[in-house]
């Protein structure tokens, strides 16, 4: 169940108006489940063709300017997108429901610049009640931006890659078997635009579920997992995972450019 923001609180009692909305724990919808922090190794190559999104639709276009507003809510990290809380890195934020897409954005990080300053950001979570455009803060990265006292100020922003270190990463859901597969994508330079797994001697397109996990209902069978990313510019990295298992997490051998 998610809340008004502090910020949009604030603009209620003061003119009867009202912005975003979120949960002090950011755990509306199916995400803000925990997860696992193993790291068993992988291999990766760049290959394979270039593809759309495999359920969720697209989000906001790389590089595209966008103009709205920014408030702000108790966010810790955590939130639809399904990530681990992250309470040294509060550079965070919602994403307006149509531009979440099913989760497309989810990651994907957002240079954003208000009144008094400039922030990029890390989206992790879903903003329902906020229209086009508009962005709902952690309290910490508002005040980067503006006073925090204004609550909702004008803002121009637009997705740009994140300033990530290493491989990329992923992780197999709670409750992942050969039978039902879940995986996130974790630690990636660019939004994540389609998932496949290899089965039978070609790739099949994994669907992307709103809780940001891509799931593959028939499961992905017994054995390492092969797995093809492709990031939003077309770029793809190829890599083979450990067994598919619960709560468990591996590391990828590349990263987009």
């Amino acid at each position: 169940m998610r809340r008004l923001s502090t910020s949009v609180l604030a603009a209620v009692v003061a003119s009867a108006s009202y912005a975003c909305s979120s949960s002090s724990s950011g755990s509306g919808g199916q995400g803000g489940d925990g997860q696992g922090s193993g790291a068993p190794s992988g291999s990766s190559s760049g290959s394979g063709d270039g593809g759309g999104a495999a359920g969720g639709g697209a989000g906001p276009a790389l590089g595209a300017p966008e103009s709205g507003v920014a408030t702000y809510y108790a966010a810790d990290g955590s939130g639809n997108c399904s990530f681990d809380p992250s309470p040294n890195d509060l550079d965070v934020a919602a994403m307006d429901d149509v531009e979440y897409a099913g989760s497309a954005v989810c990651g994907a990080c957002v240079a954003v610049k208000g009144p008094k300053g400039s922030v990029t950001l890390r989206i992790v979570d879903r903003c329902p009640e906020c229209e086009r455009g508009h962005l709902d803060l952690s309290k910490e990265a508002f005040a980067k931006i503006a006073d925090v006292s204004a609550g909702r100020v004008p803002i121009s922003w637009q997705v740009v890659p994140c300033a990530v270190t290493g491989d990329v990463g992923y992780h197999y859901k709670d409750g992942t078997s050969q039978y039902w597969t879940a995986i996130q994508v974790r630690n990636h330079r660019l939004p994540i635009a389609k998932l496949e797994i290899q089965k039978g001697g070609g790739f099949v397109a994994v669907s992307r579920e709103p809780y940001n996990y891509f799931v593959l209902g028939s499961g992905a069978g017994p054995g390492p997992v092969t797995v093809r990313i492709t990031s939003a510019d077309g770029q793809t990295l190829t890599d083979t995972l450990p067994a598919a298992a619960s709560d468990v997490s591996a590391q990828g051998a590349g990263q987009f450019k």
